[in-house]
């Protein structure tokens, strides 16, 4: 067994870089996440991820691009309407400046990403998943009726651990100028 509990065939965890908007936003969408994800499923607090698989024997480096990339000032995220999963609900976020700092890693991590992260992102906080098509969209209908827009302000980058369900948090990197 190596030292972070894994066995050989295991090996090394693969890292999740999420964006952590302002406190007030993210108890909102967690309020929301736990109101209609399946409690058994609902392993991990509301997010907006970044990049969902980024390999872990790279942790330093992506550590320290990851700090690098915060010397910036915080910056707003607007909240455009909901997105049908299918079988859950998310709330779309729309900010060029998000997109640019994640393109800009995204240009540094090239030969890391899977095919998921190479993808254009559409960047999004899930408050429902795995659930039957209908009653996402019974929750859809519901939060369209009453939906405005509104911002949320990107506080800092996280990094976390993916555990095989639930997520270890690594580090956090606000954002400072």
């Amino acid at each position: 067994m190596r030292e972070d509990g894994l066995g050989p065939s295991q090996g090394v965890r693969p890292l999740i870089v999420t964006l952590e908007p302002d406190e007030a936003s993210h108890r909102f969408f967690d309020t929301q996440r736990r109101a209609h994800f399946p409690p058994e499923r609902n392993v991990i607090a509301a997010h907006i991820t970044l990049f969902h698989h980024l390999p872990g024997s790279e942790r330093e480096a992506i550590r320290s691009e990851l700090a690098r990339a915060c010397r910036r000032d915080a910056f707003r995220m607007d909240v455009t309407g909901l997105r049908s999963l299918g079988r859950g609900v998310a709330y779309r976020v729309e900010s060029r400046t998000a997109d640019a700092l994640r393109a800009g890693l995204a240009a540094g991590w090239a030969a890391w990403l899977t095919p998921q992260d190479r993808q254009t992102p559409r960047l999004h906080v899930t408050i429902q998943n795995k659930v039957a098509p209908e009653t996402a969209r019974r929750l859809i209908e519901a939060l369209e009726a009453d939906f405005e827009p509104f911002s949320i302000t990107a506080q800092a980058l996280r990094l976390w651990s993916y555990e095989g369900g639930p997520w270890s948090h690594l580090d956090r990197f606000p954002f400072e100028a």
